[in-house]
């Protein structure tokens, strides 16, 4: 009965700390936000506070341009780039600043299928927003 008992319990519990580990991980819901020109500028609301994205340049993948966020009041921002469906591997930048103003070099990743439809996940402390944008 040991024999069979013993193992039984080691798979479930490894089954348990792959479930936990999945649902720690999980990235959270992103609030959806119109962003028509990312160049221009876009703002949306944020704790009831306004907060205004920018691109320096028209996104190019593999070409570096910069990202800015201004938000008052906000601890930590962190931006990702990712397209429907498709795995874009791990890209996150953290943006740093001070007085509101958050900046970062960034860089979208290749796509070999030749989609130039992007999301941009920018999380503001722990709430998470989702712009979709075009690239060249």
């Amino acid at each position: 009965m040991r024999r069979t008992l013993l193992p039984l319990l080691l798979a479930l519990a490894l089954i348990a700390i792959a479930v936990a580990g999945w649902w720690l991980k999980r990235p959270a819901e992103a609030v959806a936000v119109a962003c028509a020109d990312p160049l221009a500028g876009c703002t949306f609301s944020h704790a009831g506070q306004p907060v205004r994205v920018r691109f320096s340049a028209v996104p190019v993948p593999l070409e570096a341009f910069a990202l800015e966020v201004t938000a008052a009041h906000v601890r930590r921002v962190s931006a990702e780039f990712q397209m429907v469906g498709m795995d874009m591997g791990f890209n996150r930048y953290d943006l740093h600043g001070r007085d509101g103003a958050y900046s970062a070099r960034v860089t979208l990743p290749v796509c070999v299928s030749g989609r130039h439809d992007w999301t941009l996940y920018l999380t503001l402390d722990d709430r998470r927003y989702a712009l979709p944008f075009s690239s060249r």
